[in-house]
């Protein structure tokens, strides 16, 4: 009996001066709290993508400009020299100035098409955020989605490795045979290969921020920062497509698309109509002074105009290509109003699901979990269980944490659906 006591007062005394070793995280990097409302304003300010559409816009609206052009005159100067000086022919100079009356109203048209396709690009670009804000905002619960399950993970190591340090006391103490003390301490290094896993998933996570901020730094990491259990809202279907018809900037650029088309028609049948070119001149003939024909200097004013024969036009591709494309954005319009609905629809659905998920972790399946590992930890530290129960409780406990951890990030992606597919926005967190 004494010796027991021994024994065990040896083995208090070795675990309360040995530490638990835990997994090697790298510090080299520095890191950067963000917020989620400041990196969503420094997303619209730096991404790159977004920054690249904006272009599109400037050069529409540059196109809008150039379209009010009026065609340039023309100016055409000329000599002539008889080149036989010896019968004194004489020579003479020529100017003409032509300029071009477009009919049919080409520019009025030209115009419109041009203002019309700027607008249909500010939209595209409105969309282009709708959706780089959802995805970015996507990226923002990743990267705490994988902090939370790194920290699973390394709670699970510390757990197996304090197991392991006290199976090796122990063993040395005779209390267990090798076999075991050997089994806890393969299992604490293979837990171990998991959290160097989910280490390099949740910095691999983080990057992706730096990449959504247009900003990728060596040595610097965006850290998110967040409560993502806190995304309940309550939706009426009907109400959400409703609310999707009349506020998603896809479907608005689809019925500006059809504008564009509708212009692109009125400007290849104006271009089928014929234009007129006005032709003004002045010719001067110096004197020509030899014997047989001799003639005063002279200056002749002219004027007339020009009439393109347009045979062309019995061609008419370029009219059928400009219908058919209005035909074309109509239909596209239709099937994005229908692909609107449905968008919509799935997005809800996989809201209700995940909603249901998170409630049915409401009702103690985490806090059993713990319990359940707790009792099987101390009933094997006093010798009562085996190892491999210990394992089972200590994988259970886990799985329902990393459970509980995906369906919460799929609970507030499935929001982020929601809200995008719908064109409204209130998330913050």
């Amino acid at each position: 009996m004494i010796k027991n006591i021994r024994q065990w007062t040896a083995l208090i005394i070795m675990l309360s001066f040995s530490t638990v070793a835990k997994a090697q995280i790298d510090t080299t990097f520095t890191s950067v709290k963000i917020l989620y409302p400041d990196f969503l304003s420094l997303v619209s300010k730096n991404n790159l993508g977004y920054a690249a559409e904006k272009y599109n816009v400037d050069i529409a609206q540059a196109n809008a400009e150039a379209s009010k052009v009026f065609p340039d005159p023309e100016l055409a100067i000329g000599a002539s020299d008889s080149g036989q000086r010896r019968m004194k022919m004489g020579y003479g100079f020529s100017t003409e100035v032509s300029w071009t009356l477009e009919m049919g109203g080409k520019r009025k048209a030209r115009i419109d098409l041009a203002k019309s396709t700027a607008e249909l690009t500010k939209t595209l670009l409105e969309d282009y955020f709708r959706n780089l804000r959802a995805d970015a905002t996507l990226d923002y619960l990743n990267g705490i989605k994988q902090k939370e399950i790194f920290k699973v993970q390394l709670d699970s190591y510390t757990i197996l490795k304090n197991i392991a340090l006290t199976d090796s006391i122990r063993y040395k103490l005779g209390s267990i045979t090798e076999i075991d003390a050997r089994q806890s301490k393969l299992e604490a290094n293979s837990m171990l290969n998991d959290v160097y896993q989910s280490e390099a998933d949740w910095k691999s996570s983080l990057l992706e921020l730096g990449k959504s901020l247009g900003i990728q730094k060596a040595d610097t990491l965006f850290l998110p920062s967040g409560d993502i259990s806190n995304f309940d809202r309550t939706f009426d279907l009907s109400e959400l497509i409703v609310t999707a018809q009349n506020n998603r900037t896809d479907l608005a650029a689809a019925l500006k698309n059809k504008n564009v088309a509708q212009n692109s028609l009125k400007l290849t049948r104006s271009n089928r109509v014929i234009d007129l070119t006005l032709n003004f001149g002045v010719e001067n003939a110096s004197v020509v002074s030899n014997f047989v024909a001799p003639t005063p200097s002279s200056n002749t004013l002219s004027a007339g105009l020009s009439i393109p024969l347009k045979f062309s036009n019995r061609n008419k591709g370029e009219l059928k290509v400009a219908e058919y494309g209005l035909q074309q954005a109509d239909v596209l319009y239709k099937q994005v109003e229908l692909q609107i609905q449905t968008e919509v629809r799935k997005a809800w659905f996989s809201y209700i699901t995940a909603q249901k998920q998170v409630r049915q972790f409401n009702t103690g399946l985490l806090s059993d979990a713990k319990k359940l590992l707790d009792g099987k930890v101390y009933s094997y530290k006093r010798g009562e269980t085996t190892l491999l129960e210990v394992l089972n409780a200590q994988r259970t406990y886990n799985e329902t944490q990393l459970s509980y951890i995906e369906t919460l990030f799929n609970y507030a992606a499935a929001l982020v659906e929601v809200e995008k597919n719908t064109g409204i926005w209130d998330i913050n967190f």
